[in-house]
């Protein structure tokens, strides 16, 4: 019974890697994009830093730009009542 067991805990364990690397390719991906729409949000906030209304409106349309010219998907607004 012990051994059964630890043979289904090293299996399980030896399968595990082939699983998580199939798992990194799309987390990457996922990563990568996140690390580009930050970039987007920072340009943003640089470019416009007031918090009136009208400069987190141009901020939103800034940062839309942004994320549309890098094919990513949007993002709520910064600006209320949009």
């Amino acid at each position: 019974m012990l051994r059964r067991l630890a043979f289904a805990a090293f299996a399980a364990t030896a399968l595990l890697p082939a699983a998580a690397h199939a798992a990194t390719a799309q987390g990457n991906l996922m990563m990568k994009r996140w690390g580009v729409s930050d970039k987007c949000a920072q340009l943003a906030q640089r470019q416009f830093p007031d918090y009136t209304a009208e400069a987190l409106a141009k901020r939103d349309q800034a940062f839309k730009n942004c994320l549309n010219s890098q094919n990513l998907p949007p993002r709520e607004p910064i600006a209320p009542g949009e």
